[in-house]
């Protein structure tokens, strides 16, 4: 005769203690929005290649300096 299990139920490894709700399942089988074939410039890119934040600085001030020019073109400025 073996030993009762420890605890209030016993549980075989690797299986859920509880049962998943039906969020649960959906969330586990969703698919990773960035990776979607209709999703448009936006890609979750693998550790280590990430862009770099000096293109985001450049391309702040590049959109600011042509909106500053831009703006000079416009009568009636101080």
């Amino acid at each position: 005769m073996s030993a009762p299990a420890s605890g209030p139920a016993a549980v075989p490894p690797g299986s859920d203690p509880e049962p998943r709700t039906g969020a649960q399942a959906v969330v586990a089988d969703a698919i990773d929005p960035a990776r979607r074939p209709d999703v448009l410039l936006r890609v979750r890119r693998d550790e280590g290649h990430e862009i770099s934040a000096w293109w985001m600085i450049g391309a702040f001030v590049l959109v600011s300096g042509a909106v500053i020019a831009l703006l000079s073109f416009v009568p009636g400025g101080a």
